[in-house]
This record gives structure tokens, C-alpha cells and sequence, in this order.
């Protein structure tokens, strides 16, 4: 196999934010997972990409913008509006050697998958006794748009985790956008990537050479004393400027980046909160049934006795997403929200 050749970056424990150590030029988010298509593509002949617009001029939000042309369109293919026939196309693929990469603009449009997705392609390598690999990675963009309303940017990721066969990435960051995508396509496990559509234009550093990131590996993005923050995908940056506002005051923040929700990092989680005493835990989705809910329950299991206050949950409001511009703004929680409910703990 090819990817025997790309190195891995398992690194955990170490306070960063973009590159872990290396010095790199910087990339935007979108840039950065170009990057890591082109590179897949270029590195093993079973990649392909296929999906509903990849091809246009936009490129879905600028991430395969240009990769027909080097590639040719029998390895980057646009697709009919079948979201569900043409998963059951991608998971036949996978399942038959090639690496596809299945690449939905809007994790909205998931639900029409899910039979493809949670009875099969999750399934199959278990209840053939492993004989059967599904190395199928799909990618679905989340988020806040442009008045996208409750149809076009809800945050699903939950609905997901729950799945046993699965994987479900959140990178928040350039770097993990470029490993945990080549990790996923190089992996023999169905990986459901999750991109926030507020993180395109983010920069950071992004080594040029391959490199992949293992799935269940959090980092310390921001280091604390007096209450931790569990943070998922776009929440990350909410939580860092949250602890920048509250410095001010004397108030020690420490910042997680989950990277990945399914597998967690339930022992850096642990470790956190058994230092600070506090935590809350910041996801761009849902509370109940919810990611919040679960980073919730493993502190209410594996730290239990360090706790000073209550757990609390930083989520959007239990109700489906508006459109106009002045519900979405009371509507979205930001990292001033955040601050606020970090005083009341203390």
C-alpha cells in the first residue's frame, strides 16, 4: 500500500494550534483539504471523488476547485441528485478495494443515507467476521450560511456517533483538516468528516509533505487552571476567545479540541477536568441526545469526585434553525455567551 509511506502525527498532549511542532507555511482550512484530495489522489489510483457539484466553478466552497482538470472527471465525478442511490454506489465501491470520498455540500442531506450509511456501510466489515472493509470517507459541510435556515445548515453530527462501525471527525484547524481527511481516506473504516463552513478561510500551518492524523486523539489548544472547555469544530474558536476576554479578569481557561467525536478522547477529557475541577462542554449542535451530553456523562463517570460545580453545556437552542438575520443572531451563542457562562461557574 502506498499510505505505508505517509507518516503519522499522534500526537496528543501538547498545546498548538495548527502545526504541532513543525514549521510549515500557512494554508486556509479549504486550501488545506485541497491539498490533502490532491495528494490522496496522486498517491493511490483506488481514490476517487465523486459528488453533487464537485466539479464547478465553486468546488465546494473551494476545496475541489480544479482537481477534474489534473485528474480527469473519471476520478473526480459530479453526481445526479440521488444523495441515497449514489452512497450505495460509493459504499459498493469501497467495498470492492477503491477509496472513495463521497463529498455531501450540506450533512442535511444525510438522512436521506442513513440506511446506506448505518445498516450497511458501518456494518458489513463486523458481520462478515472483518473479510468486508468499507474504506469509504464522506465529507458533509455544517454550519451557520447565509439565512441557510433549518433545511440547509443544522449540525447532525450526533446522530452519527451513535453508530457503532462509524468514525465522525470535526476537525477544527488546518493541520487536522489535512491529516484526519488523508487518515480517513487511507483507513479501512466508513469516517464521516464534518466541516464547518465558518473555517474555510481560516489559516494556519500545514506541512506540504502527506501526513495523517489517527482518529480519538484530542489536544490541548489552550492551557488552564480554574475550568476547562471541551470544544468541538468552529466551538474551538468561540472557547479561545472566550479564555482571551476572561485572562483579563484572572480566570484560567483551558481550551480541548475533541478533533474527533467518535472515537472520543474520553482520557484527555478526564485529565483536564481533574486539574480544573470545572468544565463545560461546547458543541455546535444540540443539547439533548447530543455531543455535549456525552462529554457530560464521562466526566459525570470518570470524574465525578473532582468536580467543584456542576457540569454545563454550551449548545444551540433546542429548536430548528432560523433564517432571518436577526434570529440567527439571537439564535447562534458566541464566545461573549461563553464568557458569561464561564463567570456564573465561578
Amino acid at each position: 500500500m502506498p499510505w505505508t509511506k505517509i507518516q503519522a502525527d499522534d500526537s496528543r498532549r501538547q498545546v498548538s494550534f495548527g502545526t504541532t511542532g513543525h514549521a510549515a507555511r500557512e494554508l486556509s482550512y479549504r486550501d488545506a483539504i485541497r491539498e490533502a484530495l490532491s495528494q490522496a489522489l496522486n498517491t493511490d489510483p483506488k481514490v476517487f471523488l465523486i459528488g453533487e457539484g464537485i466539479d464547478d466553478p465553486g468546488g465546494v466552497f473551494g476545496t475541489t476547485v480544479g482537481l477534474k482538470d489534473i485528474y480527469g472527471a473519471e476520478r473526480v465525478m459530479d453526481s445526479p441528485i440521488a444523495e441515497n442511490g449514489m452512497t450505495g454506489v460509493a459504499i459498493g465501491a469501497a467495498m470492492t478495494g477503491m477509496r472513495p470520498v463521497f463529498i455531501h455540500m450540506r450533512v442535511d442531506f444525510l438522512p436521506m443515507c442513513m440506511d446506506q450509511i448505518i445498516n450497511h456501510a458501518a456494518k458489513w466489515s463486523y458481520m462478515t467476521g472483518g473479510k468486508v472493509k468499507v474504506p469509504l470517507t464522506i465529507r458533509a459541510v455544517v454550519g451557520r450560511g447565509w439565512g441557510s435556515a433549518a433545511q440547509h445548515s443544522q449540525s447532525l453530527q450526533a446522530l452519527f456517533a451513535h453508530i457503532p462501525g462509524l468514525r465522525v471527525l470535526m476537525p477544527a484547524t488546518p493541520y487536522d483538516a489535512k491529516g484526519l481527511l488523508l487518515g480517513s481516506i487511507s483507513g479501512n473504516s466508513p469516517a464521516i468528516i464534518i466541516e464547518h463552513r465558518w473555517l474555510y478561510d481560516m489559516k494556519a500551518g500545514v506541512p506540504e509533505e502527506p501526513y495523517i492524523i489517527h482518529p480519538g486523539i484530542g489536544q490541548i489548544r489552550r492551557e488552564g487552571r480554574d475550568i476547562t472547555i471541551v470544544a468541538t469544530s468552529y466551538m474551538v474558536y468561540e472557547a479561545l476567545l472566550a479564555a482571551e476576554e476572561l485572562e483579563k479578569e484572572g480566570i484560567s481557561v483551558e481550551v480541548l479540541d475533541l478533533r474527533s467525536v467518535l472515537p472520543v478522547d474520553e482520557d484527555l477529557i478526564v485529565e483536564s477536568v481533574t486539574k480544573t475541577g470545572r468544565v463545560i462542554a461546547a458543541d455546535n449542535g444540540w443539547k439533548h441526545c447530543g455531543v455535549s451530553s456525552e462529554i457530560a456523562a464521562i466526566v459525570a463517570e470518570k470524574a465525578y469526585s473532582c468536580l467543584k460545580a456542576p457540569v454545563k453545556r454550551f449548545c444551540l437552542p433546542f429548536v430548528p434553525t432560523p433564517a432571518c438575520h436577526s434570529l440567527e443572531k439571537a439564535y447562534y451563542p458566541t464566545s461573549s455567551d461563553l464568557a458569561d457562562l464561564v463567570r456564573g461557574m465561578l
